[in-house]
């Protein structure tokens, strides 16, 4: 029963996680944009989206995988 409590905390964690860091790093980068014509933006935003998949998969992925081994490990 720990495992799956730490995954469901891991996911949590994971999610809050997610939701912060990607509004902040996206929010710099559309700051940062010096994109000139349309193709730039489009291939830039495609970047972004790009980013924002990695993070969802590091953070939503492997944090409750994490919080599962934690919970198994200490306390089951």
């Amino acid at each position: 029963m720990a495992g799956a409590i730490g995954a469901v905390l891991g996911f949590a964690l994971g999610l809050l996680e997610y939701r912060i860091v990607s509004g902040v790093v996206i929010a710099a980068l559309r700051r940062t944009d010096r994109s000139t014509t349309q193709a730039e933006r489009d291939d830039y935003e495609r970047r972004i989206r790009v980013l924002k998949l990695a993070l969802a998969v590091l953070m939503i992925g492997v944090t409750p995988v994490l919080g599962y081994v934690i919970g198994r490990t200490l306390f089951g």
